[in-house]
């Protein structure tokens, strides 16, 4: 699943690969929110960039898209602003 507008708008994807190369062309990781594991699986999903968040704990990206698709989640994000600037704007969403 994707959907593209223009640039400086949000665009949603599915796709492993684009989230993976969005992500590490921020300098961030894949987390979960502390304390909402269950079971030894991961919690609440976030990316984390630096400095880190004290309230999240870094996970690997198998574990990360394995919760990911496990939710039914999408990854909502902005390319650039509007100014043309790298954007770090995401969030997850339903698909």
């Amino acid at each position: 699943m994707t959907s593209k507008t223009q640039n400086s708008e949000a665009e949603a994807t599915t796709d492993h690969a684009a989230i993976r190369k969005w992500v590490d062309e921020r300098g961030g990781r894949p987390a979960t929110v502390k304390a909402t594991e269950e079971d030894g699986h991961a919690g609440i999903l976030r990316i984390d960039f630096d400095p880190p968040d004290e309230g999240l704990d870094r996970i690997g990206w198998d574990e990360f898209f394995e919760k990911f698709d496990e939710a039914g989640i999408a990854f909502l994000h902005q390319d650039r602003t509007k100014d043309g600037k790298l954007s770090r704007f995401h969030k997850f969403v339903r698909r």
